[in-house]
């Protein structure tokens, strides 16, 4: 099954820690078809003045939507990631975007991303590998989801 997933880091050395991400995720069965450039992104939700780092992926894998969310929270933790009720700063966050045209939604996970098409972070460096990929409830493309944002977030492409 194909997915796109969003990466994204605030603390330490945000660079390596995505692309630790990305090797980890390799080696638990899930292929990375397409990286995005790297993104230096203004915080979202949280108030902390170091910007975030962030990166679209289009994966490739075995696992169903579930499955999927699992590996990625255990290399989350593996990481280090410290999950907490309130908005914070992170090493590492891995979500799920987009699995291809279908749509989940249980207690713990909803694809497509709920606030996705709210995310500039998520949606300048999913645009630029995926931009005629369709929103499957939207039914819209990922291009002109970004060109209709109302977020007003910086995002810088490294």
């Amino acid at each position: 099954m194909r997915y796109f997933l969003s990466l994204g880091s605030n603390l330490g050395d945000r660079k390596k820690n995505l692309e630790k991400a990305a090797g980890l995720l390799s080696k638990v069965e899930i292929h990375i078809i397409t990286s995005s450039s790297l993104y230096k992104t203004e915080p979202v939700g949280i108030i902390t003045r170091r910007w975030f780092y962030n990166q679209a992926l289009e994966v490739e894998t075995v696992y169903d939507p579930e499955e999927l969310l699992f590996r990625v929270k255990r290399i989350e933790e593996r990481m280090g990631r410290v999950r907490t009720d309130c908005p914070r700063s992170r090493l590492i966050d891995i979500d799920i975007i987009l699995a291809e045209n279908k749509t989940v939604s249980t207690k713990t996970l909803q694809i497509p991303h709920p606030r996705m098409v709210k995310r500039n972070f998520v949606l300048y460096p999913l645009s630029e590998i995926a931009p005629e990929v369709k929103h499957p409830v939207l039914n819209e493309t990922i291009k002109d989801l970004l060109e209709r944002s109302t977020d007003q977030a910086t995002v810088v492409r490294l």
